[in-house]
């Protein structure tokens, strides 16, 4: 069964064909990365008006790589919340224009579910129950996944997602957007950390915070502790900053999560989201585990149309369908 899936949550234009759930067939995707890069963050209505521009080629390309044709298809889905507005509302109508066109059924998917469902392009495919950490630019959250469409929510981050905290940290250093890789590659190879931030527990709780990490990164950078400790024109000072920052996400992170999979006894733990790309944190989350940990490749981490096809085939053969009056949900929840 092929399903043909889109994606325009944020400031990628993604389709994909994927096979059974499980096999890629396709997998196109138009970053808009240099094009936000010189604002320091994505801007929503620039974004909604690039979609609009790459829609269509997009998904012509994703057919064409495919080498299917639309009777060929069992069903179209897309992705219809939570993301930007205008973003979600390109790729809305274009599953649903196609949709009606071809007589396909049309499949909502949950963007956060997506990420989960990267794990399915990778063999072999996942154990339930598992712990899902997804961890992005927007989201960060552990999930129990005890089967199919089957969530608890366990935590939460109570103020910066995890990747909002390293593009956050990222433009104080100077380093550019999108954050998460400029911290790594000045990180990479880093021995000595050197800097002591802070940690936020949050004990009793599989929540997150990163909002005190970040203000203690500033402050350092501004010199209103520990004066003449941090150059910011200092090269190795930054590296060494950075190194410390992105040690301090993941200690939390891996921590966290392999205490909630230990307390709910869960036979994997599996990450999704666009920092499950980060080196440290698949190789600190793998060296510490007790159980198997499944994180797809980077590719497949960020934003794409494959992990909504992927998704998309689950929910169709459980009889998820959505009708021509299918609308976008900016702040939709996973449970």
């Amino acid at each position: 069964m092929k399903i043909l899936g889109i994606e325009t949550s944020c400031d990628e234009t993604a389709a994909a064909v994927v096979e059974d759930g499980v096999t890629i067939l396709s997998n196109v995707v138009a970053s808009q990365e240099q094009l936000h890069a010189r604002f320091g963050g994505i801007v929503p209505e620039v974004a909604s008006r690039q979609h609009l521009l790459t829609m269509v080629p997009v998904v012509q390309e994703a057919l064409a790589r495919a080498g299917v044709g639309w009777d060929d298809l069992a069903a179209v889905a897309v992705t219809h919340g939570p993301g930007l507005a205008g973003s979600l509302l390109v790729g809305v109508s274009m599953a649903k224009s196609l949709a009606f066109s071809r007589r396909l059924p049309l499949v909502p998917v949950n963007h956060l579910e997506g990420h989960i469902y990267a794990n399915w392009l990778a063999s072999p495919v996942p154990e339930f129950p598992l712990v899902c950490l997804i961890v992005s630019g927007g989201h960060t959250g552990l999930f129990l996944m005890e089967g199919h469409g089957q969530y608890k929510s366990l935590g939460q981050t109570r103020d910066d997602a995890a990747g909002e905290a390293f593009d956050k940290v990222a433009r104080l250093l100077g380093l550019g957007f999108p954050g998460g890789p400029a911290i790594q590659r000045i990180a990479q190879g880093v021995e000595a950390r050197g800097y002591a931030l802070p940690r936020a527990w949050l004990r009793g709780t599989d929540d997150f915070s990163f909002s005190g990490l970040k203000t203690a990164v500033l402050r350092l950078v501004k010199g209103q502790e520990n004066a003449g400790s941090f150059t910011p024109e200092d090269s190795k000072d930054m590296a060494r900053m950075a190194a410390s920052f992105q040690e301090a996400v993941v200690d939390v992170l891996v921590t966290k999560t392999l205490e909630t999979a230990q307390r709910e006894g869960a036979r994997e733990v599996l990450l999704g989201g666009g920092v499950a790309a980060n080196l440290l944190l698949r190789d600190e989350m793998a060296a510490r585990s007790p159980i198997p940990v499944r994180v797809a490749p980077p590719h497949l981490c960020t934003d794409n149309a494959a992990m909504i096809a992927a998704c998309g085939y689950f929910r169709f053969r459980e009889g998820h369908t959505a009708g021509w009056d299918l609308d976008v949900h900016p702040s939709l929840k996973l449970t």
